[in-house]
């Protein structure tokens, strides 16, 4: 790193009543590792206290599922719909909060890309659209996504019914927060994708339309928790089975999305890149970046993703005012303590993909981390 002590991402931070050491955020990982019916394990309380201790100020959980019938992604996925399911998160946010951390629940329903869920092969989605590309192995999936079958009104009323529980639990549970997940390719993003949204109801077809499910969400979730606590929306373009998608209309389809979500009660925005660099991903039409579009259209805080844990880049992000914080994934998982290392120069572990396999327990993780380290 070249970039020491006054490196703006170590500033102190803000978002809604929420104030923060540092504006350095941990970014969702799947990490499929809670127990067989989705309650968090003892190893997931220290793999999230890690990254507090660390000295990120803001920990985002994965993706986190938000009710029983459609919306699990994969086995071994955490859930918010139980109360065995809120007391075990309750052992993760103290710990967190011991360590001087705040901790966010991403909420999340993966709509026709579910290879997890209690009803198997019977996937709901906005229209009967086959997923493009296929199953994730790593996640235990195999072969082509099943066609999933369209949602009807039931079917959204549920699922919107489902993030606000959630919500609940998840204040329950001691969150200080939630971010509704929509982006990736799972289902609000898929209401949102032209290509996955072929309805004609309201909606469909229009930008303004295909946003309005995940705002009706915020609204929800808004009307169970009051004006003041934190309620974050994740977005993004590009999806775990297609990096090369962007919104069809650019520029315009941005000012619609943001002020929509904005004006439904959104806390902050958080713009993932999904695998990519945020350089790759960010850039509009007329030398405008998709992060520093969301801050002028909403004056929200935004949260940046991709490729952040390079001290240059999240300087520059931060600094030119693309956004407000950064949040960190890979180079996070292999360095824990990455914000210590910011603010004294120190130089960060390599990734080694192996971190990334599916694990049981998370035991590996720190068995991983300690090789590295034994090798400096």
């Amino acid at each position: 790193m070249n970039v020491q002590g006054s490196h703006p991402a170590l500033e102190p931070g803000r978002i809604g009543d929420l104030r923060t050491a540092n504006r350095l955020a941990v970014s969702p990982m799947t990490r499929v590792s809670a127990g067989p019916e989705g309650a968090p394990t003892p190893e997931m309380a220290a793999y999230y206290t890690e990254f507090a201790r660390g000295g990120f100020g803001l920990v985002l959980t994965e993706g986190i599922y938000t009710d029983a019938v459609y919306s699990q992604s994969y086995l071994n996925q955490p859930g918010l719909v139980s109360a065995r399911h809120v007391a075990a998160w309750r052992d993760v946010t103290g710990g967190v909060h011991e360590a001087g951390s705040l901790i966010v629940a991403q909420l999340m329903h993966a709509g026709a890309l579910s290879q997890g869920n209690a009803h198997r092969d019977d996937t709901i989605g906005p229209s009967a659209v086959r997923p493009l590309g296929v199953m994730m192995p790593e996640y235990g999936g195999t072969g082509r996504w099943p066609v999933p079958r369209e949602m009807g009104s039931a079917d959204i009323e549920e699922a919107v019914a489902g993030f606000a529980a959630a919500a609940v639990n998840a204040r329950e549970a001691g969150f200080d927060g939630v971010e509704i997940h929509a982006a990736n390719g799972y289902l609000l993003d898929q209401f949102l994708t032209d290509y996955t949204n072929l309805r004609e109801d309201s909606y469909g077809g229009p930008v303004a339309n295909r946003v309005r499910l995940t705002a009706e969400v915020v609204e929800a979730i808004r009307a169970e928790v009051g004006p003041d606590w934190c309620v974050g929306v994740r977005l993004s373009q590009t999806k775990v089975n297609d990096f090369r998608y962007r919104w069809p209309g650019g520029v315009h389809d941005g000012e619609v999305i943001f002020a929509a979500l904005a004006e439904a009660g959104a806390t902050y925005l958080h713009i993932a890149s999904e695998g990519r660099n945020w350089i790759e991903t960010a850039e509009l039409e007329g030398g405008l970046t998709i992060t520093g579009q969301a801050r002028r259209v909403t004056g929200l805080p935004v949260i940046a993703n991709g490729g952040m844990h390079d001290a240059e880049l999240s300087a520059q992000v931060i600094g030119d005012g693309h956004a407000d914080f950064v949040s960190v994934a890979r180079g996070a998982l292999v360095n824990p303590d990455l914000p210590r290392r910011l603010a004294e120069g120190a130089e960060l572990e390599r990734f080694d993909r192996t971190l990334l396999e599916p694990m049981v327990t998370l035991d590996n993780v720190r068995s991983k981390r300690r090789v590295l380290e034994a090798k400096v």
